[in-house]
C-alpha cells in the first residue's frame, strides 16, 4: 500500500475506537495517538478499550473534557515521519507514541508538546530519556522488553522444542534496528549459550517464507519473533511459513498463538496502556513529563498452542503446562 494511501486510511481511522467526538467545550483535551499498526487489528483494538477504560476511571470522558484522534502508520516508517509532522503541526494537548519508530519519529518532530510513549523498548539506551528514574525533556512512559528477553524466549522455545540447536532472531532492522544492539548484548553477557543465535534480518514482507524455507531446511532451527510493528502486520505470512516448513517459534505477544502461532511470552500490552492513563492524567492536569520516572511492565502472560505443538510433533512439557497463564487447544 502507498504511503498515501495508508495516510488517508490513518485520517478516516483518527476517531477510532471512541467514536463521535461530539462539540468541544471549554477545557476540552486534545491528544494525538500514534498507534505503530493497522486500526483493524485485534491487538491495537484491545489496546485502544484499554486505554480508553484507563481515562474514564480517572474522570475523562470523550466528547465532555477529552477528544481523542487516533493515526495507524500500518507498520511504515515514512508514514510514521509524515504522521507526526502533521500531528506536531496541528499542537495537541498530548501525543501518546506506541512503539519505538513512532517515538524516534514523534521526538524528532517536537521538544515542546508532551509525549507519553507505550511498548517502548530501552528507552535510556536509545537516547529518549535521560534515566528511568529522570526522563528529562518532554518525554515519559512505558517499556517493553529488554535485551535479557531473549534468554527468556530462548529458555522457554527449547523447552517445548528441545530439539532446537539454531535460533533465529527475526526483525525488521529498519523499523528496529536495536535488536541488533539486543543481540549483541545478550550474547556478550552469555559467553556459553547451549544454542547458536543468529539475526534475521527481513527488510520486506517478501523475503519472509524464502528465508524461514532455507532456515528450516536443515535440522535443530527454531524462530523468536521479536516484538515489532513489521512482525505484527506481516504475522500472517510468517505464521504460515513457519508452520509449513516446521520451524518451532515462540512470539512476543498473544496474538500470534491465538491465530496458530505455537507459544507466546511476554509482557500484557493492554495492562500497559491501560496503565499509561494515569501520565496522561496527571500530564494534562500541570505535571511535568519529565518528572514523571519511566515504568517497565509488571504483568507477563505465557501462552502455549497444544494444537499447534502436536502438528509440529511435540508434546508440552508439564511444567510448561503448569506455569503457562493460557493453554489454547
Amino acid at each position: 500500500m502507498r504511503r498515501r494511501d495508508l495516510l488517508i486510511l490513518a485520517g478516516a481511522a483518527s476517531a477510532w475506537p471512541l467514536g463521535a467526538s461530539g462539540q468541544k467545550t471549554a477545557g476540552m483535551k486534545r491528544i494525538a495517538v500514534v498507534m505503530s499498526g493497522i486500526a483493524s487489528d485485534p491487538e491495537g483494538v484491545a489496546r485502544g478499550e484499554a486505554l480508553r477504560k484507563g481515562l474514564e476511571e480517572l474522570g475523562w470522558a470523550e466528547g465532555r473534557n477529552l477528544k481523542l484522534e487516533w493515526h495507524w502508520a500500518g507498520g511504515d516508517v515514512a508514514v510514521m515521519h509524515d504522521l507526526a509532522a502533521e500531528i506536531v503541526r496541528s499542537a495537541p494537548d498530548l501525543i501518546l507514541a506506541n512503539s519505538t519508530p513512532v517515538l524516534a519519529a514523534v521526538q524528532r518532530a517536537t521538544r515542546s508538546i508532551p509525549i507519553v510513549f507505550v511498548i517502548v523498548n530501552d528507552p535510556v539506551a536509545q537516547g529518549f530519556i535521560a534515566s528511568l528514574a529522570h526522563p528529562g525533556g518532554n518525554t515519559t512512559g512505558f517499556t517493553f522488553v529488554e535485551y535479557a528477553m531473549i534468554g527468556k524466549w530462548q529458555e522457554m522455545l527449547t523447552g517445548l522444542a528441545p530439539g532446537v540447536t539454531r535460533i533465529a532472531l527475526l526483525f525488521n532492522p529498519d523499523s528496529t534496528p536495536y535488536y541488533e544492539t539486543f543481540l549483541r548484548s545478550y550474547t556478550a553477557a552469555q559467553p556459553t549459550i547451549p544454542v547458536e543465535i543468529e539475526a534475521a534480518r527481513i527488510h520486506a514482507g517478501a523475503e519472509i517464507e524464502p528465508f524461514i524455507e532455507r532456515f528450516g531446511a536443515n535440522p535443530g532451527g527454531g524462530l523468536i519473533v521479536p516484538p515489532d510493528a513489521f512482525t505484527v502486520v506481516n504475522r500472517a505470512p510468517i505464521l504460515r511459513a513457519a508452520a509449513r516448513h516446521r520451524v518451532p517459534a515462540i512470539y512476543a505477544y498473544r496474538q500470534f498463538v491465538s491465530e496458530g502461532g505455537l507459544m507466546s511470552y511476554g509482557p500484557d500490552t493492554t495492562d500497559i496502556f491501560q496503565r499509561s492513563a494515569a501520565y496522561v492524567d496527571r500530564i494534562l492536569k500541570g505535571a511535568n513529563p519529565a518528572d514523571l520516572p519511566a515504568q517497565s511492565p509488571t504483568k507477563f502472560a505465557l501462552v502455549i498452542n497444544v494444537t499447534s505443538a502436536k502438528s509440529l510433533g511435540l508434546t508440552v512439557p508439564t511444567n510448561l503446562l503448569a506455569l503457562a497463564d493460557e493453554v489454547i487447544e
